[in-house]
């Protein structure tokens, strides 16, 4: 870790927290309403969530699991989300997920016409919108934890 973080105190809670208190808690509560109140696909959701951790290289999002109505992805969803291009685990839509997670963190400028017509033909604007502020979410904190080496002791809010 590096952030000096009090004896006894949780690493999370005092950096998120603590250290900056007009910050912290509304970043908290964005990262926790993108899973409370998504309208997303649970496959799609995590397809591209799980590729923003690869990128980020944020343990515990690469450990993690959404749960939605007792379900989860199935064990080896991450490494069909690491071979999106070739995988034939994902239907079109799943594996578009992944590409825009991927195209968001590492290649926004490259987002041409023809990937916008290929998410228009699959997502409604509404899920667009969603989806884009999802990557944002877990780019930025997923991102944020690592590289202060705050991913190996991450909760997410609320849990």
């Amino acid at each position: 870790m590096r952030i000096d973080v009090p004896e006894g105190r949780h690493p999370i809670e005092y950096v998120w927290g603590d250290m900056v208190p007009g910050i912290g808690p509304a970043a908290a509560g964005f990262s926790l309403a993108v899973y409370a109140h998504t309208t997303l696909g649970l496959r799609e959701f995590e397809a591209a969530r799980l590729r923003v951790a690869q990128i980020n290289g944020c343990m515990f999002c690469l450990d993690w699991r959404t749960e939605r109505d007792g379900r989860k992805v199935e064990e080896e969803f991450a490494d069909a989300v690491a071979e999106w291009r070739t995988t034939d685990r994902f239907d079109e839509k799943t594996r578009l997920a992944a590409e825009y997670a991927e195209r968001y963190v590492l290649d926004h400028h490259g987002l041409d016409d023809g990937f916008w017509e290929r998410m228009g033909a699959h997502y409604s604007q509404v899920e667009v919108v969603e989806l884009t502020m999802s990557i944002g979410s877990w780019l930025a904190f997923g991102r944020l934890n690592r590289v202060l080496g705050l991913d190996s002791v991450c909760v997410l809010p609320g849990h």
